[in-house]
């Protein structure tokens, strides 16, 4: 069996990737990944997500530079979620310019934004 099949795929072809940063140890950005982006992120050794607000594949970086260098990709025990460890190169994996996209912590029921813009959106996208 190929190890693509081995993948509980959902219903629209795709399964949700983590990326989790190595160095930090900080849960960079959730996304999808279909079985062509899967495949390229394997093969090009940089993370490859399928949007699905643009229907495309999305290369992480190709605008911003931002790249995540693949160090591993995990599959869990229910084979529908993968986590891949990465290098993110630039520090930043948000498209809100900051490090991670996991910043807002809900307290006493209102969400609080606890991380720094590290680098103006407008200066990273054109």
């Amino acid at each position: 069996m190929n190890w693509l099949e081995e993948i509980a795929w959902n219903e629209q072809g795709l399964v949700p990737a983590i990326a989790f940063e190595k160095h930090t140890k900080k849960i960079l950005t959730l996304a999808w990944m279909n079985h062509e982006s899967l495949s390229a992120t394997v093969d090009e050794g940089r993370t490859v997500y399928w949007s699905r607000s643009r229907n495309k594949l999305w290369r992480k970086g190709e605008e911003s530079g931002h790249v995540q260098k693949v160090d591993e990709i995990r599959l869990d025990c229910d084979s529908d979620a993968i986590v891949i460890i990465v290098e993110q190169i630039g520090g930043i994996a948000c498209h809100t310019g900051r490090a991670h996209c996991f910043y807002k912590k809900l307290v006493n029921g209102k969400w609080v934004e606890t991380e720094d813009v590290l680098r103006d959106p407008k200066e990273i996208y054109s």
